[in-house]
């Protein structure tokens, strides 16, 4: 692959952790919801599986988002980043292998056994949402041990358009194709999330081989409880450090509405209408297009810089959440598809990437990223916030419009009305975007010179 000559052995192989665990991305995020849904129509409480999803989303989350700043405090210990990655990876891991056992469960005996297996399912998600994010923490900050500061952004951007091309595509080919043979859906899950365990375990090994810790601190007899109780003070220096500041801030928001645009695509498309087939293959087009795009932002940024290409991926998002508004048909969704994988990995990349070179102190990278993955992970709360809100407020006053209510309302009035008030939801993440742009675009450029 010529696309890939250039890169030195450590590049690559920390460019395939990405590969490695964007099964878990694809698989994980987008399939395992459906089972659980299946399994949970046979538990006692099975109109609340929705919100139960919801919560134990929100749980994984959080625990990522207090833990970071220490877990990556700890990964700044030399020689401790590798050892907690290859922890926290195998947590994750070995949490989809167990998960493969579960579709092969009999839940349909009884509430009591589905009940069983819903309550398995949900700690094994926890696990391995954990795992996944936890080993991204030391992930990001080995990009500053295994490269240059002027390679940055040509590596990170590659890293996701191997997970593009690879580690979300292939293994979600392979489900649709069993699925579309005939092999019963039971077995193709469990196949899958067994596939999805073993691919990230196997695909891992070059990172775990063949990279090293260049940056941290030597270990000291009492250094571990330093290292916790210094985590207030590197946020108290963030703040300090005018540039980061505010570059993390912008991220805060305008990462927020990539995320939920990511999120809420085919629930969106759904509520409108739109059958679930066509909205699957238009993501696919979202995963193939990945490297070429991934490849594109790399040329552009080399030529014009990473700032200039944040800021474009900021500007065709803001575009995309317009253009949201006005989607009814399918071809739409495709455009939209089509529009979110021009910038998608150009824009995550970028912004990992930058973030590193603005890092002032290279023996912390570990509690740095951690840092920013709390900025990554809180966000993911805000935006779909928004939208609920908004598109509620939408449906009760076109059912006050209407002199109806949720009580008096049929069913099909309901679902009418929930579609017309959707894109009023989805729109109002311009919002955010325009936040998050105004601190990039006004607010940063005063505090910080050409990166």
């Amino acid at each position: 692959m010529k696309f890939l000559k250039g890169f030195t052995r450590q590049e690559l192989s920390w460019m395939m952790y990405d590969w490695a665990n964007s099964a878990h991305s694809v698989i994980i995020a987008t399939i395992l919801p459906i089972f659980y849904n299946t399994v949970a129509e046979y538990t006692v409480n099975s109109v609340s599986s929705i919100s139960t999803w919801g919560y134990a989303t929100s749980i994984a989350m959080a625990i990522v988002a207090i833990a970071a700043p220490f877990l990556g405090g700890l990964g700044d210990l030399r020689g401790m980043r590798k050892k907690l990655f290859a922890l926290f990876m195998g947590i994750g891991a070995l949490s989809c292998l167990i998960l493969a056992a579960t579709p092969l469960m009999d839940f349909t005996a009884s509430t009591q056994a589905a009940g069983r297996v819903a309550g398995m399912v949900l700690v094994l998600y926890i696990t391995s949402v954990v795992g996944f994010n936890a080993s991204c923490v030391y992930y990001d900050a080995f990009l500053n041990d295994i490269t240059t500061p002027d390679r940055m952004d040509r590596v990170s951007t590659m890293g996701y358009g191997l997970g593009y091309i690879g580690g979300s595509t292939i293994p979600l080919v392979i489900f649709l194709v069993m699925n579309a043979v005939g092999i019963d859906m039971l077995v193709c899950l469990a196949f899958i999330f067994a596939l999805t365990a073993v691919w990230w375990a196997v695909f891992s090994i070059p990172l775990l081989k063949n990279c090293r810790q260049t940056s941290g601190q030597d270990y000291h007899k009492g250094d571990i409880g330093k290292t916790l109780r210094g985590v207030a003070a590197t946020a108290r220096e963030i703040v300090t450090i005018k540039p980061l500041f505010f570059f993390t801030l912008a991220f805060f928001f305008y990462i927020d509405g990539v995320h939920t645009i990511i999120s809420l695509s085919t629930s969106y498309g759904t509520m409108l209408g739109l059958e679930s087939s066509d909205m699957l293959l238009a993501l696919l087009l979202v995963q193939v297009l990945g490297l070429p795009f991934c490849l594109l932002y790399i040329k552009l940024s080399d030529r014009f810089g990473a700032r200039f290409m944040i800021g474009v991926g900021i500007v065709v998002y803001s575009a995309i959440i317009i253009y949201a508004f006005f989607l009814r048909e399918v071809w739409q969704f495709w455009v939209l598809a089509f529009l979110c994988a021009t910038c998608q990995g150009g824009i995550q990349a970028l912004s990992r990437s930058m973030y590193g070179k603005l890092i002032p102190d290279k023996d912390r990278v570990g509690e740095f990223y951690g840092f920013f993955d709390i900025f990554g992970k809180m966000s993911s709360i805000m935006g779909p916030t928004l939208v609920g809100i908004i598109s509620s407020q939408a449906a009760s006053r076109m059912l006050a419009d209407q002199g109806l209510t949720a009580a008096t309302a049929t069913q099909a009035q309901v679902e009418a009305i929930n579609a017309a008030a959707a894109p009023y939801g989805v729109v109002s993440l311009i919002i955010i975007m325009l936040i998050g742009g105004g601190i990039y675009f006004f607010v940063m450029p005063r505090y910080m010179d050409k990166t």
